[in-house]
């Protein structure tokens, strides 16, 4: 009975899904955030007076559909009580909108919220950044990465290149931002005065004082090594920084393709001259826009697209549903993927010299900036035709050097680039430094490259990459049996990719790490069979429930199970009966 309902569930989820491709063969299902893409764009907009009523009004409408009866607004489900700074950046926008009011009961909510959390300088770095670019917050006295460290050379203890480049995307134009103390105001700019308790907050966040001088000393001792003169050296490092942003912009006109990059670059540009007019940002502002979607009616600016990683999950999923590659479905997806693969350099060639282009990346505009993940879902995702057609097998080979040339010194895999991994750097006084500046091997990249490489490859099991990466995982594994999962939520999706890798990398189900994490996975599983993780695991690093279970969840933890068991379990089928009863109700 169970197989049936399961036959007829995948049986309507392929229907959807083959209804909801697009022309060019993707899927473009939105990239869903929190509030704060929406109200950096309001704030955006009104800043350049580009006064385009129609989508500030839209996004407004999303915004405040988001308030919660207490006032605030949250970054996840259960988030006790909201959060600061989505509140003061949703507070602003729909102030600067135009189409709010102080006196309007929403805001005033949303006033006693941040005032009760102790006022708006105590929200996050970046929200402080935003707020002092535009004119509603000082600039510190002095910011802690001087603009110089773009010429350090690549020999130095601590260079530009060795933030991730998620971290230099958005490190390059507040260099030159707070190397100008740059902010713009307009003659709609709202009054935030009543906001503060007080402006004598710190603005950085200071940990440990002498992990900062150690860190500080090095900078200093950079810049004293550089020849020439110090006025000729600091335009010298403002030109490079300028252009190391100009030579990252993505055809859509995006700043390697992120909002945030883009955002803080048209500031920048502003700051060094530029007219709100200039074709770079009218092209950046144009390429934000068309990053806008529709999610449950409402209007929402994506942080980026996630064009390439939907349309590569889904078309292995449809195979693996029974879809024939050559059926015009997977066909148009398999063909959009080979259409995306990279062809061009990007930074990982500092780290990795010797490397060629190959790899995927996460959005649909996305040329220059690759990922393990993207790559590895990507390549399953032509795994059938290789041999069968040869400009995939041409694919297949380039993306497989790609994904060897990214392995860690220590055996994992990163995110984006190899050896991105400087601890010195997470001593900086940059909130969230320790994900914003580095990019470490992490179990969630290194359990799904290891999967690719052991179900989808003729590769031998004692291959020294596969034996590397297994032994970096064994390595990592937590007391309780989890594996933490960064690029998801947060201890179940970090066990799922860690148990899958390893199983398919030639290790024991009765292994004792597998054994271990597949008992965790027993102990967390919730009455009625599923899963659930809070987003608090990310905060408190341990696991915490989410106390509901969650269809995302579940299946991470079933897929983990299933690899890790021989037959099928209490555990496994209590956790199938869950996802179909969910399903149908969702239905």
């Amino acid at each position: 009975m169970i197989k049936l309902d399961i036959d007829a569930g995948i049986g309507r989820i392929v229907e959807t899904l083959i209804n909801d491709q697009a022309p060019d063969g993707s899927w473009h299902y939105p990239f869903e955030t929190v509030i704060s893409t929406d109200a950096y764009m309001i704030i955006l907009l009104r800043t350049l007076e580009i006064n385009d009523e129609d989508l500030i009004r839209d996004l407004s409408e999303r915004i405040i559909s988001r308030q919660e009866e207490n006032g605030a607004w949250k970054l996840f489900h259960d988030e006790e009580d909201g959060n600061l700074s989505a509140t003061a950046e949703a507070y602003y926008s729909l102030l600067y909108s135009g189409y709010y009011k102080k006196e309007d009961k929403r805001l005033r909510a949303a006033k006693r919220f941040i005032l009760s959390k102790g006022g708006i300088e105590k929200s996050h770095m970046f929200t402080k950044i935003m707020l002092v670019l535009t004119g509603q917050y000082p600039w510190p006295p002095f910011f802690p990465i001087p603009v110089e460290i773009v010429l350090f050379p690549l020999s130095f203890p601590a260079n530009f290149f060795d933030f991730s480049v998620f971290g230099r995307a958005n490190l390059a134009p507040i260099l030159i931002l707070a190397d100008k103390k740059y902010s713009k105001k307009t003659k709609r700019s709202p009054n935030l005065t009543d906001l503060f308790h007080s402006k004598a907050d710190d603005f950085f966040y200071w940990r440990n004082s002498s992990e900062w001088k150690s860190i500080f000393s090095v900078l200093e001792e950079g810049i004293k090594k550089l020849i020439g003169f110090p006025m000729h050296i600091h335009s010298l490092s403002i030109e490079r920084t300028k252009q190391y942003m100009l030579d990252r912009i993505e055809p859509d006109g995006t700043f390697n393709s992120y909002f945030s990059s883009t955002f803080l670059m048209i500031f920048a540009l502003l700051s060094l001259g530029y007219s709100k007019r200039d074709p770079v940002i009218i092209r950046a502002v144009s390429g934000l826009k068309a990053m806008k979607c529709k999610i449950n009616g409402h209007t929402h600016m994506q942080y980026t697209t996630s064009t390439v990683w939907n349309t590569s999950l889904i078309s292995c999923a449809l195979q693996k549903a029974g879809i024939s590659p050559s059926e015009p479905v997977v066909a148009n997806a398999n063909r959009y993927l080979l259409e995306r693969q990279h062809s061009k350099y990007g930074d990982w060639t500092v780290h990795s010299p010797w490397s060629l282009p190959g790899g995927w990346g996460f959005s649909d505009i996305n040329t220059i900036n690759p990922d393990i993940d993207d790559t590895t879902s990507s390549l399953r995702a032509i795994s059938k035709i290789v041999h069968q057609e040869p400009l995939y097998h041409q694919a297949w080979d380039r993306g497989i050097h790609w994904l060897f040339s990214m392995q860690n010194d220590d055996g994992g895999w990163p995110a984006f680039e190899k050896n991105v991994d400087k601890k010195i750097l997470t001593f900086l006084p940059i909130e969230g430094g320790k994900f914003l500046l580095t990019d470490p091997s992490t179990a969630d990249l290194t359990g799904r490259t290891l999967e690719f490489f052991g179900a989808y490859t003729n590769l031998s099991k004692n291959h020294p990459s596969i034996k590397k990466g297994v032994n970096w995982l064994i390595k990592h594994q937590e007391m309780d049996g989890s594996w933490y999962g960064r690029w998801g939520i947060c201890y179940i999706y970090g066990t799922w990719a860690a148990i899958t890798g390893l199983i398919a990398s030639g290790v024991s189900t009765y292994h004792p790490s597998i054994q271990k994490a597949a008992n965790w996975l027993h102990k967390i599983q919730n009455h009625d069979g599923g899963w659930g993780e809070s987003c608090n695991s990310d905060i408190k690093n341990t696991y915490i429930p989410l106390r509901a279970s969650t269809l995302t969840h579940t299946a991470w933890a079933i897929d983990a199970l299933i690899a890790a068991a021989d037959q099928p379990t209490p555990e496994i089928q209590s956790g199938v009966r869950f996802l179909l009863e969910a399903f149908d109700k969702n239905d």
